[in-house]
């Protein structure tokens, strides 16, 4: 069972490494529906999973110059607080509780859905955006928009694990398209860090992170992304997306039904 785990983490970290996304969204059913996690576990090893990812990927993007840490602290605003809330009412109503793990499982299947339909229409939302810079928002309003999504990714982030990646990232070129893909990619991963780590430790108060289960992940996953960059280059990334949306969506089928 223990290389099981490690060859996950390792294709799990491979299609990462590739596409950029996919992370929470895949790592997270996965652990549901193939090993008989509890959903509840499953999301809390996966948060602690992706803080410790996204850490190493912060370090790379500050030293590349490629964080906007003003839109960080705007997400940071209201991802933060949202993260605490949904802990706190997850410990209110029992984290570990059967009743509890069901809905977390339909909440990982909406997420999942959200994920597929902003790697499918990514590209048509950016070319609207571009063509009505009229619609753009600008001053208050854009930071007002940009802790309001904040707040919405903390929420879906602390429940299912999912959105930081291909939701955030997708929200961010919406709100903000003169940044440049590698500035949406540090920012995304930037705002993740402090996100993940609130939200694992508040799994980690409700008890619901296995850490040897972790261990055998990143022992997989970190060779995986390694492998991953080098290849994303070689292979075509409409082709990429588009077999993660076909994986992602027949995950969000066998997590309803």
């Amino acid at each position: 069972m223990l290389m099981t785990y490690i060859t996950a983490g390792f294709a799990v970290g491979l299609l990462v490494g590739m596409t950029g996304v996919g992370g929470g969204s895949l790592m997270t059913p996965l652990l549901t529906l193939l090993f008989g996690v509890s959903p509840t576990v499953a999301v809390g090893t996966d948060l602690a999973f992706a803080s410790i990812t996204k850490s190493a990927g912060t370090i790379t993007h500050r030293f590349n110059g490629t964080v906007d840490w003003a839109i960080v602290r705007r997400l940071c605003l209201g991802a933060l607080p949202a993260a605490l809330i949904a802990t706190l009412i997850l410990s209110r109503y029992g984290a570990l509780d059967a009743a509890i793990g069901q809905v977390i499982r339909y909440s990982i299947a909406g997420s999942v859905l959200l994920t597929v339909v902003a790697l499918l229409f990514r590209r048509r939302m950016i070319a609207w955006i571009h063509a009505h810079p009229e619609r753009q928002l600008q001053g208050r309003a854009l930071s007002t928009a940009t802790i309001v999504a904040g707040a919405v990714l903390g929420t879906l982030v602390t429940v299912s694990s999912i959105g930081a990646g291909a939701i955030g990232a997708t929200l961010l070129v919406l709100l903000y398209p003169k940044l440049t893909p590698a500035q949406v990619a540090g920012t995304d991963i930037a705002y993740a860090v402090p996100l993940t780590a609130i939200a694992a430790a508040g799994h980690w108060w409700l008890g619901s992170i296995d850490w040897t289960l972790l261990v055998t992940l990143l022992i997989g996953s970190l060779p995986g992304i390694t492998l991953g960059s080098m290849l994303a280059r070689k292979v075509p990334e409409r082709f990429l997306r588009a077999l993660l949306a076909m994986t992602l969506t027949g995950v969000a089928v066998k997590l309803i039904y």
